[in-house]
């Protein structure tokens, strides 16, 4: 098998499982998967907002887990890590799904939407992008979009600071897709410029600044040498 074909598989195969893991866990919220292959087998890091869920009565649903993540996908001597998330208000895909399950409740679109931004921001977010695309009002498919704060749409600080969560809500009209897009609080964007103080420029930079006082020095010095004349 060619190198490319290998790579399309294994991507298709990491889908497929993270389709299969949110389906599984989705009382659990689903924040977040990571596949690290090693030497002595797969590491899947599975990000939830209730690790005892999904860990289960005497581990039980994780070894479920384990077993058919090895066995339907083959992985080989997968090792399933439970992370909790610190904060469920600023994962993406955690809100997502939560948006969706409003929708699906019988909420409208709009006090849902600006709800959500609203939770998104108080917790802490430099910025909150939410896009609803399908038939939210009638028959026509439409989009309608939740802005709030800074957020990037393009370039490496959309890729570095940006995180998206996406989720699907099945209501009597048809789907309606749910996409979050949540711009991180510690975010340093490079048009972002602080100015330091003297004290906090001289610990960075000290051998300037004693080039600097030695300049300022001088001329003091010759002055007095020319009165002492």
């Amino acid at each position: 098998m060619a190198s490319e074909r290998k790579f399309v598989s294994e991507n298709i195969r990491r889908v497929l499982l993270k389709e299969f893991l949110m389906k599984e866990v989705s009382r659990a919220g689903f924040g977040g998967l990571q596949v690290q292959r090693g030497p002595n087998g797969t590491r899947v890091e599975l990000t939830t907002e209730r690790p005892g869920l999904v860990i289960g009565p005497h581990g039980q649903t994780i070894k479920a887990l384990t077993a058919a993540i090895k066995n339907d996908f083959n992985f080989e001597n997968p090792f399933i890590e439970v992370v909790e998330v610190e904060n469920a208000n600023l994962n993406a895909q955690i809100m997502a799904e939560k948006l969706a399950f409003s929708l699906e409740r019988g909420w409208h679109f709009r006090r849902a939407g600006h709800s959500t931004v609203r939770r998104i921001m108080d917790s802490g977010a430099r910025g909150c992008h939410i896009i609803l695309a399908g038939k939210l009002t009638g028959q026509r498919h439409r989009t309608e979009k939740f802005k709030e704060g800074y957020i990037k749409f393009c370039g490496e600080p959309s890729e570095v600071f940006i995180t998206r969560g996406f989720a699907v809500a099945k209501l009597k009209m048809g789907v309606i897709g749910v996409t979050v897009e949540i711009m991180d609080r510690d975010s340093k964007l490079p048009a972002d410029i602080s100015v330091a103080s003297k004290t906090e420029a001289a610990e960075l930079l000290p051998d300037m600044f004693k080039a600097e006082q030695t300049q300022a020095a001088e001329p003091v010095e010759k002055s007095v040498e020319k009165e002492a004349v």
